[in-house]
């Protein structure tokens, strides 16, 4: 139940507390006090959006803090699949910056919205007049059978195994249409494949063939650089060796005469070395350059291979035209892992398509079999609540294949005359017969579900007198099992209540603010005094208020 509500420079508040208690509380007060505030305030710890404009002061971030006490409502799974701490007495604080983003917080530990959206329907149930809407609406409408029958948990996990078999059928869908393509193109893969497998490249081939080819093109220039180096060198008339040779005598014989001399016969015994090893290295290289024109066509046809390849994959690499290979090595084992892919999937549709037969088999007998109970506990309900004439049917048709809800498609339909034809609710109901509609449906769902607390804004819609006073019964009733709040301007309701607020607004500084108050008896009177004659409170009026509260 919600024990303690903190909001802060939200709307029109600039700061207020509110404590509360347990049983059946009324909140009262003129229209444009604000009442409506504090259920936005209490919305956005529940998981509500919001924005920059729910700021009263632009400079400053809103804060909302409530105070839950969860023991007993078998929560703490819930927590745990989230990570949180579970505490029997949980905060949740939702704060808005002036950016206007929002931060969430579960006993002080960040969550995203839709983890606040979970717990806080888990709560608190907020019936507002637009949620009578939600009459004419399918989903709701199985939802509320569903909470009647206690089969929520199994319709939730009916609803994640259609969500999985939807998912799986997608994705078998586009494998196939995958092996369809790939198909056409198998063929092409392999041709691919298999020329440039067969091609045998290596690495730095290509570096190697280049070079080789070079060497043959210019073989005849090269050769004759090398034997006019070589001639120029050594020769049958002489050359380079021989006239160092003949040097080399001469200066061996005169270098005793003077130490410099045998420095100058070294220095010209190792120049005589190094040519010679030079003529040995070009002698060499020279024997090493054939002209073979047919080796040349044969490198030719090779390199042509490769540039072929390397145009054709649109590389300039033989390390490229690997990575290519590899590539089409890998979409070629995938076309093949596709079929065996497809078979795994359609055995895990087909085992969850049976799974989902099964458990909307079983859910449907369940709704079938609540029905009839439903609709008569709704009919006495509706009765007592001002419409006695009130007819109402649940409009049960199966399907052969199982959708998003199982079998079944519910549709509610409604009639507050006597002998009127039964139609759909938003067709027929006015605003007060869908609000004392929605009030009957909710008290008996409540008594299926464990729910802390449920607040009812404005559900007096349309009632008065008679009528009002059994609205405010049921809801009394609704206390003895859970926390109820009422948002009410009618003093029959507002009777009923065991703890009252009331919201007004005050002015200081040109500034106008909203206030809440807890009211004790004295002021109660009054204030039911006000809603039974207006402004001008009146002795019979205030009577009226003591007998309200004494029944």
């Amino acid at each position: 139940m919600l024990q303690h509500l903190t909001i802060q420079n939200y709307a029109l508040i600039r700061h207020l507390e509110i404590k509360f208690k347990d049983g059946f509380t009324v909140i009262t007060g003129e229209t444009g006090t604000g009442k409506s505030i504090l259920l936005g305030a209490l919305g956005l710890i529940l998981g509500k959006r919001a924005d920059t404009k729910v700021l009263l002061d632009k400079s400053e971030k809103c804060i909302v803090e409530g105070s839950f006490f969860i023991k007993n409502y078998k929560l703490e799974s819930l927590f745990l699949a989230h990570d949180l701490d579970y505490d029997n007495q949980t905060l949740i604080r939702r704060e808005i910056n002036t950016q206007g983003k929002s931060r969430a917080f579960i006993n002080d530990t960040p969550v995203n919205l839709n983890v606040l959206q979970e717990i806080g329907e888990r709560l608190v149930d907020i019936h507002s007049q637009h949620q009578n809407l939600a009459l004419k609406d399918s989903d709701f409408q199985v939802s509320i059978l569903d909470s009647y029958a206690g089969i929520l948990d199994e319709v939730h996990q009916y609803r994640k195994n259609y969500r999985k078999f939807l998912d799986l059928s997608q994705e078998h869908q586009k494998l196939v249409e995958m092996e369809h393509q790939s198909n056409t193109e198998k063929d092409y893969y392999e041709y691919l494949f298999a020329e440039l497998d067969r091609s045998n490249l290596k690495e730095r081939e290509q570096e190697e063939l280049e070079e080789e080819l070079k060497i043959l093109d210019h073989a005849e220039e090269i050769r004759s650089v090398l034997f006019h180096a070589s001639e120029s060198l050594e020769n049958e008339r002489g050359g380079v060796l021989s006239d160092l040779s003949d040097t080399q005598t001469g200066l061996n014989k005169i270098k005793t005469f003077t130490p410099e001399l045998d420095d100058i016969s070294k220095r010209f015994d190792s120049i005589r070395i190094e040519l010679h090893d030079l003529l040995q290295e070009l002698e060499k290289f020279a024997e090493q350059v054939n002209i073979n024109p047919d080796r040349a066509h044969e490198l030719n046809e090779r390199l042509n291979t490769i540039y072929g390849l390397q145009q054709k994959h649109r590389v300039s690499s033989i390390a490229e035209l690997a990575d290519v290979l590899a590539d089409l090595k890998q979409k070629l084992q995938g076309i093949e892992n596709l079929e065996s892919q497809i078979g795994d999937i359609t055995g895990r549709i087909d085992a969850l398509k049976k799974l989902l037969i099964k458990s909307a088999n079983l859910i449907s007998v369940k709704r079938k079999k609540v029905i009839p109970h439903f609709v008569e506990e709704l009919k006495l309900s509706i009765h007592q609540l001002g419409m006695p004439n009130g007819s109402f049917k649940v409009d049960h048709t199966t399907f052969e294949i199982p959708g998003k809800d199982g079998r079944d498609q519910i549709q509610f339909l409604f009639n507050a005359n006597k002998g009127g034809e039964l139609r759909e609710v938003s067709k027929v109901a006015s605003g007060g017969e869908k609000s004392r509609l929605m009030l009957a449906i909710k008290s008996m769902i409540s008594k299926k579900e464990l729910l802390p607390t449920i607040v009812f804004d404005e559900i007096d819609t349309g009632v008065s007198g008679a009528v009002a006073d059994r609205v405010g019964g049921i809801l009394y009733s609704l206390s003895s099992t859970m926390q109820v709040i009422a948002i009410t301007h009618l003093p029959q309701i507002a009777g009923k209540g065991v703890h009252h607020y009331q919201v007004y607004k005050n002015v200081s500084d040109n500034l106008t603010s909203t206030h809440v108050k807890k009211l004790n008896a004295e002021e109660r009177i009054f204030e039911i005094a006000k809603l039974l004659s207006g402004q001008e409170v009146t002795e019979a009026s205030v009577e009226s208020a003591k007998h309200l509260l004494n029944n």
